[in-house]
């Protein structure tokens, strides 16, 4: 018998206040962010996409971590800004970490190779 929660699973304190924001149209200031999410508590800091990879999103960072990051998630989440349908998650370090990871097993690789002498030249 599985049991049902009664309440929604607690995220730690890091993750609800740290939002990741995508599908912001390309004219949206921070401006528009700090009046946007600024309603759901005080905010320490918003970073907006510029290159061509992460342009149209945006961190969301709260001074507080109580639930603010929740109450904004709940409410902005499916948000009408600019002419986009505004999509907001939770930022996930994992996903930070394995990326980081995977950059020093690339390295590790790059370098072994180098020490064996193995190219990556495809030529016969």
């Amino acid at each position: 018998m599985a049991l049902a929660r009664s309440h929604p699973v607690k995220l730690s304190g890091d993750v609800n206040r740290i939002l990741f924001v995508k599908n912001l149209n390309y004219k949206t200031k921070g401006e528009d962010l700090y009046d946007l999410f600024g309603k759901y508590g005080a905010i320490r800091q918003i970073r907006i996409g510029t290159d061509p990879k992460t342009r149209g999103t945006a961190f969301v960072v709260y001074e507080d971590i109580l639930d603010v990051g929740q109450n904004a998630f709940d409410h902005l989440n499916g948000f009408h800004l600019q002419e986009r349908y505004l999509v907001v998650l939770y930022h996930q370090f994992q996903r930070q970490a394995a990326k980081a990871d995977l950059a020093k097993r690339e390295a590790e690789l790059v370098a072994l190779k180098k020490a064996h002498n193995i190219s990556d030249d495809n030529d016969s």
